[in-house]
């Protein structure tokens, strides 16, 4: 993996708000409507191509193919995991009703909009509201769990190639779902949690190798339990059992990528995108040992959200192991402000200043469109942010190699 040398590289989470024609053909099969899949696969192949040159266009040193095809980053993969039985969804996880009992009022309309607030006005309003409303799904197992997606993750990988063709990128990498699924109910299948969590990893590891063999940085992409103090079917669970839980499936993390070199693999440690009141999540202090246990180079964090901007000082006194880096983030999905260049240079110059400039890589908080119906700023804001990105990074790199 390349590292910040010479002058401060940029980057991103991964998720990009998809374009017009990809969010009419995922609206549709939200609603159960048959879509021309022969055309769905070109304007996901066009997406990538323009979302890559976008990122070429704006100064990206390591872009990402924007997840165009997925519906959403962590449940595309129910679609490419064999033994899984889709069941009727919930309508919000634990953590989002622990927020509903703190902040009822506010989760009530922020629950009514935050789906629809950026849709393109061309989808029909109607329809793209009774799509964004309706639950991600959720499966059981009824079988051993297997990886059959290799059609669809060629497809994505064949995209990204060609997408990358003509431009001069540092590197390139592809986010994929960690082997964590607390939206499947293991049921009689597994006698254990772990069988379980080993055979998600064993299936996982076949997308990540591919990843890795077709060129690209692999991001694992997804938060622990401890992070926001939650775990299926425990409502209430101790710090212990958050870290018992998160240790498993760290130990799963990397049962899935065994065989791939640690300087192939990026993990992001997501809070939550949403743009809720951030109060349930666990500080970074509380989890920071576990983070490192991940074999991957790098680590993407949260660095701009106001609930974790200043955990840049845990680095005071957390060393960063030697050959690691730190991508922080530096500007934020959570808002339409567009970051000052010079707030990202400041932010950048606080984690150089404590991990050494060479092991931080500047990045965003999280995706700016973890799902199809999840834009969190407009398309237009979400540009100016990551133009905003590349140029602090410039003036951090000048101050810093001064």
């Amino acid at each position: 993996m390349r590292r910040s040398t010479d002058r401060i590289l940029t980057t991103h989470v991964g998720s990009l708000i998809r374009p017009l024609p990809v969010l009419q053909h995922m609206m549709h099969a939200a609603l159960g409507e048959n879509i021309d899949g022969e055309q769905f696969r070109a304007d996901v192949a066009q997406g990538v191509r323009d979302v890559v040159a976008k990122q070429a266009e704006i100064g990206i040193d390591i872009p990402s193919d924007g997840e165009i095809s997925k519906p959403s980053f962590h449940n595309y993969v129910i679609e490419r995991l064999g033994g899984l039985e889709k069941v009727p969804p919930e309508q919000r996880g634990a953590y989002y009703a622990k927020l509903s009992d703190e902040f009822p009022g506010f989760m009530q309309q922020y629950n009514a909009m935050y789906k629809t607030m950026w849709m393109p006005p061309e989808l029909d309003p109607d329809k793209a509201a009774a799509a964004a409303a309706a639950p991600l799904p959720r499966c059981r197992v009824v079988e051993p769990i297997t990886y059959v997606g290799q059609a669809d993750l060629q497809r994505d990988l064949d995209n990204y190639a060609v997408a990358l063709e003509g431009h001069d990128f540092v590197e390139a990498f592809m986010p994929s779902a960690t082997p964590a699924r607390d939206d499947a109910d293991a049921g009689e299948v597994y006698e254990s949690e772990s069988a379980y969590l080993y055979d998600l990893a064993d299936a996982m590891h076949v997308e990540y190798k591919a990843i890795v063999d077709a060129g690209f940085v692999v991001q694992l992409d997804l938060g622990l339990p401890a992070r926001n103090q939650v775990l299926p079917g425990n409502p209430n669970p101790t710090p212990d059992d958050l870290r018992r839980a998160s240790e498993r499936q760290v130990e799963a993390y990397n049962h899935a990528l065994r065989d791939i070199p640690e300087d192939r693999v990026r993990y992001h440690m997501c809070w939550g995108s949403m743009n809720t009141p951030h109060t349930t999540d666990v500080p970074l202090t509380e989890v920071i040992d576990i983070i490192l246990k991940i074999k991957a180079q790098a680590y993407v964090i949260e660095g701009a959200n106001p609930r974790h901007e200043h955990e840049w000082m845990v680095w005071k006194d957390v060393k960063l192991p030697d050959g690691k880096i730190l991508v922080p983030g530096v500007i934020s999905h959570q808002t339409n402000v567009v970051e000052h260049p010079e707030l990202v240079a400041w932010r950048i110059s606080n984690y150089a200043s404590v991990v050494g400039r060479e092991n931080v890589i500047a990045g965003t908080d999280c995706g700016f469109s973890q799902g199809w119906n999840m834009a969190r700023v407009h398309p237009e804001v979400q540009w100016a942010k990551l133009a905003a990105l590349v140029e602090g990074a410039e003036l951090a790199s000048r101050n810093l190699w001064n």
